[in-house]
């Protein structure tokens, strides 16, 4: 059968949260895109993430806050307490201070994504097998991307959205995502009378663990569990009855924690292994290169401790849709047809030059900062469990809001 062959002004393959944010902020700013999806529909799997105020910067240069604000609860402080002195540690309240903190339900925040872009956006199963080089006869520099069922498309920009397995980092020289030796269980706990559980992020750390959990809405409730499993609990990772028990027996002291975690239905309990980028690798790797750059997890996979792998993903869409939109606009109005080419090629690889330039650092703090609480939390032996308990508590919750600073600008018409 012969390829179908299609062109495209700027390929973005992956449609989670990054990818349907790059391809959201372009298309506020005039700029089709193609999102290449693997899957056969959108993949809403994950429950739900914490949105601190970085990401509520980004929803509302996207135009999506003030909808997702009214389908979720506000929070408005974290508590932080200990399953070995049962007593808490810090508590930081967020009113006051500017904060902005919810925890949104993924589904929600993908369709309503979805739901502002063009028909057409999203082609569902299509995946990319290979990638070459090739060149149009303006003389600009596309990518040719050969998918499994065929179809090749040659494209002049291509966004790696595609995951901590990214195939598009690979390209760009990037090394596998690194496993941190620890896991996490994640699950949603439903109570159709309410739960009244309040308004606070509540987070135990235990010998070994953590355990939080955080109000969606009035209903719904999102709890998380960490730690670093034994060559015998390995085994629990496949088997959410098992791993619900395993969970429930580090919760004698923790009766509220107990309570939700009881209340989850088995098979809504999803378990994975933690991977990191390496900061340095961000620091010295390349982002861009040439008419190609990554975004979301295929650029800063990071653990789940300061809530900001969704939130950065955001601020990574915006930032990119804001330079690249820069680069095409300029060369559009400002060159004829007649000059458009190896001109057209040096302004998108400027335009995405500027977007690694301006999440370099952004991504390696993020990265760094995730790692290092998620450690000390988790700490198992006596000094760093005391140290946790009775200094650092107050400490790495500030860290974590002062990480939730972050501005990454609005989006502007060219």
């Amino acid at each position: 059968m012969a390829a179908v062959l299609q062109q495209e002004e700027v390929v973005i393959v992956g449609a989670g949260i990054a990818g349907l944010a790059t391809s959201l902020a372009l298309h506020r700013l005039g700029i089709r895109s193609l999102v290449l999806e693997s899957a056969p529909s959108l993949r809403v799997t994950g429950f739900a993430l914490a949105t601190w105020t970085n990401a509520w910067r980004a929803l509302d240069a996207l135009g999506l806050g003030d909808a997702l604000r009214q389908q979720h609860q506000r929070i408005y402080g974290v508590v932080h307490a200990s399953t070995i002195t049962e007593q808490t540690s810090a508590e930081v309240p967020f009113s006051g201070n500017g904060h902005e903190a919810r925890c949104v339900q993924r589904k929600l925040l993908l369709e309503a994504m979805v739901n502002e872009l063009p028909d057409g956006t999203i082609r569902y199963s299509s995946n990319v097998v290979s990638m070459e080089d090739s060149e149009l006869d303006s003389g600009c520099l596309v990518k040719s991307l050969h998918l499994s069922d065929g179809t090749v498309i040659k494209t002049k920009v291509l966004i790696g959205c595609d995951g901590v397995n990214s195939m598009v980092a690979k390209w760009l020289g990037f090394s596998n995502a690194a496993f941190t030796g620890r896991s996490a269980v994640r699950s949603m706990s439903i109570f159709p009378q309410g739960h009244e559980f309040g308004s606070k992020f509540l987070l135990f750390v235990g010998k070994g663990f953590r355990v939080g959990c955080l109000p969606c809405d009035d209903k719904t409730l999102h709890w998380f569990f960490t730690w670093t499993p034994s060559t015998q609990e390995k085994d629990l990772l496949d088997n959410p009855a098992k791993l619900k028990e395993f969970v429930l027996s580090k919760l004698q002291n923790t009766p509220d924690m107990k309570k939700f975690v009881e209340n989850t239905e088995t098979d809504e309990i999803m378990s994975s292994p933690l991977r990191y980028r390496r900061p340095w690798e961000v620091l010295i790797g390349n982002i861009s290169k040439g008419n190609v750059c990554v975004a979301g997890d295929a650029l800063h996979p990071m653990t789940p401790d300061i809530g900001q792998g969704g939130c950065s993903a955001l601020e990574d869409g915006v930032t990119l849709g804001r330079c690249l939109a820069e680069a095409l606009k300029k060369n559009s109005s400002a060159m004829g047809s007649e000059e458009i080419g190896k001109e057209e090629s040096a302004m998108i690889e400027a335009g995405l030059s500027k977007y690694a330039k301006e999440r370099r650092w952004r991504s390696f703090e993020l990265i760094a900062t995730s790692y290092l609480v998620g450690r000390v939390q988790q700490s198992e032996g006596k000094i760093g469990t005391f140290l946790r308990d009775h200094l650092l508590a107050k400490f790495l919750a500030g860290l974590l809001l002062k990480r939730t600073e972050f501005d990454c600008g609005k989006l502007i018409s060219y």
